[in-house]
């Protein structure tokens, strides 16, 4: 019955194995990395987003500006050409602010031309920023699926450790059980193999008072390591 805890080690190990492999799978960081990554570059886009637009509008209100004063002084033209306006005096102040308009003109085709420059660098860096992002979420999904087949895997294997394990304890006592739970639960090996006068759980080799106090115990008596306190199995090559 001792025995069968040995198998019952084994098997927690591999378990124990299995669980930290499925937690710390080079998968998972790398998507933390990349998550990260993938923030920065989406706020990026939005950022470059919000540029674009808040350009768009100053190009809007620039070509309206522009073409308010060309009609102005299309209005104005016409009306010194059609000689809707005799007065001398009317005559020159409208070419006075002919002129005027046309300086604004140039002004604000001037602007305006700053303004389709800035949108155009403005359109070109959002549209880098829109690669990267879609960069990120493809790589986002490869790894995605890589992670998730070695987690189909590992999980295959570690559900079988654990229905090897439930059958493992078939059979053992329930109060040695108990102990040997309790003791895997606070050192990570509940039991181990007494070899060549060597504890399997400390792997430490023990002294021959310990030695003679342990060959005294009756065949039945549960063991414990005087070093590590885990349980003792007997084996044909304890040494006692």
């Amino acid at each position: 019955m001792q025995a069968q805890l040995l198998d019952v080690a084994d098997l927690d190990a591999r378990i124990s194995q299995l669980t930290h492999q499925l937690k710390t799978l080079p998968e998972i960081a790398e998507l933390a990395t990349l998550a990260a990554e993938e923030s920065e570059r989406t706020n990026r886009m939005r950022d470059a987003k919000i540029r674009v637009d808040d350009l768009t509008k100053e190009q809007k209100k620039a070509d309206a500006d522009v073409e308010q004063v060309k009609a102005r002084r299309e209005r104005d033209r016409s009306r010194l050409e059609q000689g809707l306006i005799t007065d001398p005096k009317q005559i020159q102040a409208m070419s006075h602010e002919l002129e005027s308009l046309e300086r604004r003109i140039g002004v604000l085709e001037d602007e305006e031309l700053e303004v389709m420059e800035m949108l155009e660098a403005a359109q070109m860096e959002l549209t880098k920023a829109e690669a990267a992002v879609g960069e990120s979420v493809e790589q986002r999904e490869v790894l995605e699926a890589r992670r998730l087949e070695k987690s189909v895997s590992v999980e295959r294997e570690l559900d079988g450790a654990q229905r090897r394990r439930a059958e493992a304890v078939v059979g053992v006592d329930a109060p040695l059980l108990a102990l040997y739970d309790r003791l895997h639960a606070s050192r990570g090996i509940g039991a181990g193999a007494l070899r060549a006068r060597t504890c399997g759980g400390c792997q430490l080799t023990l002294n021959p008072g310990d030695l003679a106090e342990l060959a005294k115990a009756p065949l039945d008596e549960v063991l414990r390591c005087p070093e590590c306190e885990r349980i003792l199995v007997r084996t044909s090559e304890s040494g006692i």
